[in-house]
């Protein structure tokens, strides 16, 4: 569960799709101002049809619970176009018929749904010259929701390449565009390292960079919700491999191992090796209090939301500083 949008304040939008978020969410659903469970996707069928997906998964139990228990939580679940092929895109962008029946589809299953929105996940999908038939649909769908009093958050990549200095997918030209339409953007400033280049998850320079280069003259800044791993990776120098660490295996390795912590003062990350009996060297790049108390800092300073990536992966004390 993701999109720990404060909103208000900063926004603080929180992704979950593991159990452990949905007991997370009720405890902690107070400091959250969106939560964006991982349940849906929407597909074409047909000329002008279109279906959602993944409704078996949704909890109105659950939905009601955080609720009553967080007053003014928004309930927004991420949206995926799966399947969707080049035509059907290019379908959808040279017809208004079409895009209006997309945009009454998605209306429709959030108020039966009793959702308060979507968290859409389209952009990475489609090369670069592509982006001004989405962008249009992307336009024409946030009014639909808007009228309808639904929210309309857009998932968007880097916008420095990690590793590069080469400029990401989504431009400052397309920020520029949607920004006064969407209501937010879930920015995806994690994920920096390669299995083949081990390192930190979010070097602090970049992440910063990320929001300079897509918003300089700091005018939507409020509308930025900065991605935040809760996650960790697990490098082995020996298989060039990397595996996503989630807190029970964090835990785990460090009564296994008692290793030493080192403080990575550029990357403003914490990390530790260890061995293998039979692996070899591994090393360990995982969140900490301090790594995320100078992201939080960051975020203030920058103007930006929060996006957490995601929740009940994390160590339950991470809560405290929100």
């Amino acid at each position: 569960m993701s999109l720990h949008h404060r909103w208000a304040q900063p926004s603080s939008v929180c992704h979950q799709w593991n159990s452990h978020g949905y007991d997370i969410a009720k405890v902690f659903g107070g400091k959250f101002t969106h939560i964006s469970p991982v349940w849906l996707q929407i597909k074409r069928r047909g000329r002008e049809l279109f279906e959602v997906t993944g409704l078996h998964d949704v909890d109105q139990g659950w939905m009601r619970t955080v609720r009553k228990q967080a007053k003014g939580l928004r309930i927004v679940p991420r949206l995926l176009f799966e399947g969707w092929s080049h035509e059907d895109f290019h379908s959808v962008w040279d017809s208004e018929d079409e895009i209006e029946e997309l945009s009454k589809t998605m209306v429709q299953v959030a108020k039966s749904q009793h959702f308060d929105g979507f968290v859409v996940e389209v952009w990475g999908q489609l090369p670069g010259q592509e982006h001004t038939g989405l962008i249009h649909m992307l336009t024409h769908m946030a009014e639909a929701l808007h009228q309808a009093r639904l929210l309309a958050v857009l998932v968007i990549p880097p916008a420095v390449i990690p590793g590069t200095d080469q400029l990401g997918t989504f431009t400052v030209k397309q920020w520029e565009q949607l920004a006064p339409v969407l209501d937010g953007f879930s920015l995806m400033t994690y994920d920096y390292p390669t299995a083949q280049q081990p390192g930190p998850n979010a070097p602090l320079s970049w992440v910063r960079a990320c929001v300079q280069v897509l918003d300089p003259k700091a005018q939507w800044r409020s509308k930025i919700l900065l991605g935040l791993n809760f996650y960790g990776s697990d490098y082995s120098a020996s298989r060039g491999g990397r595996e996503p660490v989630v807190g029970t295996r964090y835990i785990q390795m460090l009564k296994e191992h008692r290793p030493q912590m080192v403080w990575d003062s550029q990357a403003a990350e914490h990390y530790f090796e260890y061995k293998k009996s039979r692996g070899g060297r591994h090393v360990m790049f995982y969140p900490t209090l301090k790594s995320l108390q100078v992201r939080l800092e960051l975020a203030r300073e920058l103007g930006v939301g929060l996006s957490i990536w995601e929740l009940g992966q994390g160590l339950d004390y991470f809560y405290d500083l929100l």
